[in-house]
């Protein structure tokens, strides 16, 4: 089961809306006979992956797999039927699926008499498949906060200069997660002051799939001449009613795609409305980068499921911009605190992650 998990984690961001499963067949005398993790969409499940590495040394083996086999026939033929057609044994997975539809493989297998166990590596399956779980449960992606910020919580110098805050490393690594991920969002405040690209570069070099950028943009600022606008991936600008048409036109007209959104009672873009319609569009993980407001906002009202923060060894002092806004905490009792806290080095910077818990336990995955 390490290992399916292993293959399951190599392909996260790859699969979407499909789940990053990862599979492994072992003969009954303990030797591995096949390996696999999902494909691309249209592409083979991990079970058939690696049931068709193992051919015929498949009978009377064990399958471990990360998630249920599924039990439906969508784009490929359902997982339980091609277990059966092997002669496996025995199946060992870690997390049932969740979705209505595909649902029913262990059922399905049970009944042919094939031995079906649950739970073994559930608690790393699910850190894996999180994106998915919450998906097939919400129909929103998982969210997470990301931003990098000096000791003392800045994000840019007190002119704004905010290149850069972190190190070679941590941009390195970056660039890598951005593969990772289905969608990228900020603000337009964070396009009129960075101009950022939003694209996945690791080594420098495009990546082949690239996760869709995403802008809100209430008023119309995003200006046409931006970087996020330019070719390599797609982008999706979220308004409201309140955007002037001549500036729709220009931001067309360069590729980007325009929908109109409920504004919240601050005439934002509405945030449950914005997830609602990424989680239609099969966004699974959707990484939010900034700035400090859109963050903020997220926090306030409860949107975020992790958090990854870069923590650079720098203090900056004055009235430089902070990484997190929005109404904040009014007693440290309101404080978001973290949970399950993983702590690593990225060159000289430190890379914190964690999951949000929220004031009175509500909120947060």
């Amino acid at each position: 089961m390490r290992r399916a998990l292993e293959l399951a984690e190599s392909v996260v961001g790859a699969t979407s809306p499909n789940p990053p499963v990862g599979a492994v067949v072992v003969a009954p005398d303990g030797t591995v006979r096949g390996e696999g993790a999902t494909q691309p969409p249209g592409g083979s499940h991990a079970e058939a992956m690696a049931l068709q590495q193992a051919g015929d040394r498949a009978r009377g083996g064990t399958l471990y797999v990360t998630l249920e086999p599924c039990n439906h026939w969508g784009r490929t033929p359902p997982c339980a039927e091609a277990v059966l057609a092997t002669g496996i044994a025995r199946v060992v997975y870690a997390v049932a699926d969740p979705d209505p539809i595909a649902r029913g493989g262990a059922g399905r297998l049970r009944a042919s008499g094939i031995a079906v166990e649950r739970g073994d590596g559930a608690v790393a399956a699910r850190r894996v498949l999180a994106g998915f779980l919450k998906h097939r449960r919400t129909g929103t992606p998982w969210v997470i906060a990301k931003f990098a910020a000096s000791l003392d919580g800045r994000i840019a110098a007190v002119s704004g200069d905010s290149r850069w805050v972190s190190g070679p490393e941590t941009l390195v690594w970056a660039h890598h997660e951005r593969t990772r991920i289905d969608a990228i969002l900020v603000g337009s405040e964070t396009v009129v002051v960075d101009d950022p690209e939003l694209t996945a570069r690791p080594g420098g070099v495009p990546a082949e799939r690239q996760p869709l950028r995403v802008v809100l943009d209430a008023r119309g600022r995003v200006p046409a001449a931006a970087r996020v606008l330019a070719p390599g991936a797609s982008t999706l600008v979220l308004t409201t009613a309140c955007a002037p048409a001549g500036w729709r036109d220009a931001l067309q007209a360069r590729g980007a795609e325009i929908v109109d959104l409920p504004a919240d009672t601050d005439g934002h873009v509405s945030l449950p409305a914005a997830l609602k319609l990424l989680g239609e569009r099969g966004v699974l993980r959707l990484l939010v980068e900034g700035g400090g407001e859109v963050l903020g906002s997220f926090f306030d009202a409860r949107l975020v499921d992790e958090v990854t923060v870069i923590v650079a060894p720098i203090i900056i002092g004055g009235a430089a911009q902070t990484a997190v806004r929005g109404r904040g905490a009014w007693r440290m009792a309101d404080v978001v605190r973290l949970r399950d806290v993983r702590v690593r080095r990225l060159g000289r910077d430190l890379l914190v992650r964690g999951r949000p818990r929220y004031p009175e336990g509500a909120g947060g995955e």
